[in-house]
């Protein structure tokens, strides 16, 4: 797997994604814990994670333009501006004015940011990397999302209560400036990052009604292939999901307090790691008979989790309820790399994150409001159901229960419509 490093744009891509994730983890945990700490109540946790997750659900719109721009350019353009706006909450804090209003806007703005250059990277491994290496590409992309989650989650849950969390956002907006240098430094081919077409004099009208035609191509061709099938249980996973994620500095203060919290956040990216990192393994296996076991034990340990009272072998259980998430997510993905043609790639993923997560707001915000009525231990312990409807939702759809390997899977098996492959759009 490490020979993959050896590719000297995918090093610079993984360094950068992973002191983005560095920067990513510092500032979710420390803005969490402060709007809990300023706000006083599991619903502005709830409303907090509403506003960040939005944005996820309005990814789509960027798909079209990361396809046809430099992603060199749109990588080190948001980070960039994400250690700007990082800057302004220690700097109300200095000042006097900091208030949780004022989080409550700079999260949302940030979360924006993160959905261009999400998609952007996962355009860019097939682009850096040759299709046999992009399980292991995929893999270690996941080793920097989550294994730099799960270190710095702990770390930060630990630094607040030594700190505090204002002092993180200072650290924190350094650490963004230092991956948009990583991105710029990346020496990609023109043709791999740049619009494909021919320079042409600006024109309004035209670069929309490209636009248009370009987000509906991406549309059309998700909505018209089999991974429409998979949003019925992606949505109810992000429901659950966003309630979990609101409901946390709650349940963790009435386990311990910011260590506990900081705990189960690193609990929980490390099994996604772990899952992630194994994903090679399992690249002769059916993608649906994984995901339908994987996520059936994975329900069990959720929620034994709630009802074990020692501490740390809670924090354990939870954590190992997540490896199906980085397991297949990595399959998944892999699997679309390998099959979507590379000109709607950023479009097929951005619309796919957006459809998917388009719950997750709605779940943080009915987490926040169950929490603020029930037991953070009631609303914890719902959340973990929805692990037991993946497995069965994936039983009971034939095209997903029959999903083939990695190594067996082909563009056929998503059903993809030929003529918008072809011509990139239909007629409605």
């Amino acid at each position: 797997m490490m020979s993959v490093l050896q590719n000297k744009n995918f090093f610079k891509l993984f360094s950068g994604r992973m002191a983005t994730n560095a920067g990513d983890s510092i500032y979710y945990v420390a803005a969490m814990w402060l709007v809990y700490e300023l706000g006083g109540s599991a619903f502005y946790t709830g409303l907090a994670g509403f506003l960040t997750l939005i944005p996820q659900v309005l990814q789509f719109l960027t798909g079209p333009v990361i396809d046809r721009i430099s992603i060199r350019k749109v990588l080190t353009f948001s980070q960039g501006l994400q250690a700007f706006m990082i800057l302004s909450i220690p700097i109300a804090h200095s000042l006097g004015v900091l208030n949780v209003t004022i989080v409550l806007i700079v999260m949302p703005v940030i979360s924006l940011l993160n959905q261009i250059a999400y998609p952007a990277t996962s355009a860019l491994i097939p682009v850096i990397l040759p299709k046999e290496q992009l399980t292991k590409g995929n893999s270690l992309m996941s080793f920097a999302y989550q294994g730099v989650d799960m270190v710095f989650n702990a770390v930060t849950g630990l630094l607040i209560t030594f700190f505090g969390a204002i002092t993180l956002f200072w650290t924190d907006s350094v650490i963004f400036f230092i991956a948009a240098l990583l991105y710029w430094r990346m020496t990609i081919g023109k043709e791999a990052t740049e619009a494909k077409e021919p320079a042409k004099e600006f024109s309004l009208k035209r670069e929309t009604r490209q636009y248009m035609k370009d987000l509906k191509a991406g549309f059309q061709l998700v909505l018209g292939s089999a991974i429409v099938k998979l949003f019925g249980e992606n949505i109810v996973a992000n429901f659950a999901l966003g309630a979990m994620m609101a409901i946390l500095p709650a349940y963790a203060d009435f386990r311990g307090g910011s260590e506990v919290y900081g705990a189960l956040l690193a609990a929980f990216s490390a099994g996604v790691l772990i899952g992630s990192l194994c994903a090679p393994l399992f690249e002769k296996i059916p993608v649906g008979k994984i995901t339908m076991i994987s996520f059936l034990i994975g329900a069990g340990f959720w929620i034994s989790s709630v009802f074990m009272p020692i501490n740390w072998i809670s924090i354990v259980l939870f954590g190992i309820c997540s490896i199906p998430i980085g397991l297949t997510n990595v399959l998944f993905y892999t699997i679309l790399q390998g099959c979507v043609p590379r000109k709607f790639l950023a479009r097929v993923f951005s619309v796919i994150a957006s459809i998917s997560t388009s719950a997750m707001p709605l779940g943080s915000l009915a987490g926040g409001a169950l929490g603020s009525i029930f037991p953070s231990s009631v609303v914890f312990l719902g959340a973990g159901f929805s692990f037991l409807f993946i497995s069965l939702y994936i039983a009971m759809v034939p095209v997903l229960r029959n999903l083939p390997s990695v190594k067996k899977a082909t563009i056929e098996d998503f059903k993809f419509n030929q003529e918008i492959l072809n011509g990139e759009t239909v007629s409605s």
